[in-house]
Formats: C-alpha cells, structure tokens, sequence
C-alpha cells in the first residue's frame, strides 16, 4: 500500500516538474533551438503520458493485488498485448528518428556559404579559436611552435606572410545574425564542443577536422562546455561564447589585428 502510494507522489511531482518546465534548458538564441525545443516538446509530451499511463497502472496493480492473506494467482501476460505494444513503441521510435534526422541534417547538410569561418583546438583542458586575416586565409602552422606560454597555441609560423594577420583567442566572439563554420580539431583526446543555447554539440577528434554550422541571433554570453569526459581536468574545460552586434565584431577583429 504504501509502495503504491510512494509510486503515486514521485510520479505527480516528477510530471508537475516537466509540465511547469522547471526541468528545462535556457531560453535559445537562433531557429535551430526553437525547432529543437519545438520538437523536444513533442517527443516529451508523448513519452510522459506513456510514463504517466504505466506508472499510474503500476501503482493500481500494486494496491490491487497487495497481500490481505489472499491466495497467489499466476498470469503468464497476453500476445495480443505484447504485440500491440511492441508496434507502438515501434511507430514512435521510427517517428522520432525522422524528426530528428531533420533536425541534424538541417545543420550538418546545408550548403549555404559560410559568412565567417572559424578554427577551433580543443585540447586539456582549454578551448582556443584562430580567426583569419582579410583574405579569408589561414597561415601556416607547425607543431613544434605551439606553446601557450608565449600565447601561440596554434603553432602559427610568424614567417608566413599569410598568417601575419591571423588571430587567436581563448573566447569565441561572433556577430550576430551571420552564418558561421566552425572547424573543429583536436589535440589530444575526444572532446564535444556544447553550447546549451544554440541547442548544438558536435565531437572533436584527433585527426580528423569537423565543421558545424550556427547562426546566434541574440547578442550575450554563453558558456562553451566540453561534453565529453576528458580527464581529471574535464570540470575546468570552459569557455565563452560571445554574440556581438556585426559593427561591433568588425571593430573588436580589427583591433585584434592591428594592436
């Protein structure tokens, strides 16, 4: 009785918790997150009156067949039902797949030009972003001069002409409204580049390079977290994602460049 009646109250509490949105991600800053929340709504509202059903017939199966001296009665379940229930399950699964593979292909698959591109290294447990100069070109690089000592963790080779102007921070700064590439590297291990209100995480391997798309429409600060565990360090993995209005990352670049 009391098994059914604890049943009962974390299921009310865990279903106020959900519907209030108390349990819930920040408010998002672009299209892709409204359609994420759009459809993550969606996927919860089904999935929760299924939890709701099920746990609301676990308690009544609890509470009705509890033990008052009565003798035991054996059911071995019902076909019909399993199989009934095996294609719901079958149909939702298939249903949010293909919502969610509209999702990911509408940011992995577009082939609309990039109005800034942007390279990233993530490496223990820092994260570090290269801007290019005016012509839109990244210079050479070398491993052996990389060294965050004397603040080049890229390895940029000074006697590239190319690279003369290229820039790098430890804080991403894009402008807002404008389509940018981010292309995603690693140093050492795996880690996942997530920011919670663009609604996007994306790995980073080592050796491989990885674009991901975004657009930040609402200018602020956000936190860069690395979502894959990457050592004892992994907690202090962060930094800053920092939308600026489109004139006021011209002039932040500019500076950048011409110190």
């Amino acid at each position: 009785m009391l098994l059914a009646l604890f049943i009962g109250i974390v299921t009310l509490v865990t279903t106020a918790g959900v519907v209030t949105r108390r349990f819930w991600l920040p408010a998002g800053i672009n299209q892709h997150a409204a359609a994420f929340d759009s459809w993550l709504g969606i996927v919860i509202a089904i999935l929760g009156i299924a939890f709701l059903g099920a746990q609301i017939a676990l308690a009544w199966v609890i509470w009705r067949h509890r033990d008052r001296g009565q003798r035991a009665v054996y059911w071995d379940g019902s076909p019909k039902f399993e199989v009934f229930s095996i294609a719901i399950v079958t149909v939702l699964f298939l249903g949010a797949s293909v919502g969610g593979a509209r999702l990911w292909t509408g940011v992995h698959m577009s082939d609309q030009p990039a109005a800034l591109r942007i390279e990233v290294l993530a490496k223990q447990f820092a994260w570090n972003f290269r801007y290019a100069g005016p012509d839109g070109r990244f210079g050479r690089t070398k491993l052996d001069l990389r060294n965050d000592a004397t603040g080049n963790p890229f390895g940029i080779d000074d006697t590239d002409p190319v690279a003369a102007d290229d820039v790098s921070n430890a804080a991403l700064r894009v402008p807002a409204g404008q389509l940018i590439e981010l292309r995603l590297n690693a140093q050492d291990v795996i880690h996942s580049f997530f920011v919670r209100e663009l609604r996007l995480k994306q790995d980073a391997v080592p050796g491989m390079e990885i674009p991901l798309r975004f657009i930040a429409a609402k200018p602020g600060t956000y936190e860069i977290a690395c979502a894959e565990l990457c050592g004892l360090g992994h907690h202090q993995m962060r930094s800053v994602l920092i939308v600026l209005p489109p004139a006021e990352f011209t002039a932040w670049l500019a500076q950048s460049k011409n110190p």
